[in-house]
């Protein structure tokens, strides 16, 4: 699985144009072939500082995703942007859930 993290400052007189555009690239991002999720939040401390989080089956549903018409409209924000996106990348080779933190919490106890 690979993990992407974007994290836009916005100039705060674009907040509202980024915002709206950030919600429209949410709503279709999820029909993109590989795309397990596709969400956006804002920072409570920072109304102007958004974080995008995607998660794709593979490296190729990325690049796809990278190449595509919806990653290009990202990118041409960044004239509304204070300073440029930051861009992780993750990849992960292991998933685990409650099992993990179970077995944590119960070795000293």
């Amino acid at each position: 699985m690979i993990i992407v993290r974007i994290i836009l400052t916005v100039l705060p007189e674009k907040q509202l144009e980024v915002r709206q555009t950030l919600l429209t690239l949410v709503v279709s991002g999820g029909k993109e072939p590989g795309c397990l999720d596709y969400s956006v939040s804002c920072n409570i401390q920072d109304k102007n500082s958004f974080s995008l989080h995607q998660e794709w089956k593979t490296r190729e549903d990325l690049d796809q995703h990278i190449r595509s018409h919806r990653f290009g409209v990202l990118l041409g924000t960044k004239t509304l942007l204070s300073k440029p996106p930051s861009i992780q990348i993750h990849t992960v080779d292991q998933t685990q859930g409650m099992e993990a933190i179970h077995a944590v919490r119960n070795k000293n106890g």
